[in-house]
């Protein structure tokens, strides 16, 4: 986490960290793509229909654009 993560921020308080560390977990646990797993999340996303599959994604900055989240769009 501080390799990935804290070492490229500046933190500013306690609650500052505590967002940040909030945010990089769930980033890590539900979003982040894992070799051993296939390169899926580890909490099992639903299941998408092939149609979506063809759908522009949307893209989400998340701490200051250190970490990118994509989804499908509608």
């Amino acid at each position: 986490m501080r390799a990935e993560c804290l070492d490229w921020l500046l933190i500013a308080g306690d609650r500052h960290l505590h967002r940040v560390l909030r945010t990089y977990a769930n980033h890590y646990n539900q979003q982040r793509p894992h070799r051993g797993l296939d390169l899926k999340a580890p909490e099992i996303a639903p299941t998408r229909s092939p149609e979506a599959s063809r759908c522009s994604s949307i893209r989400r900055d998340r701490l200051g654009g250190l970490i990118h989240e994509y989804r499908v769009a509608a």
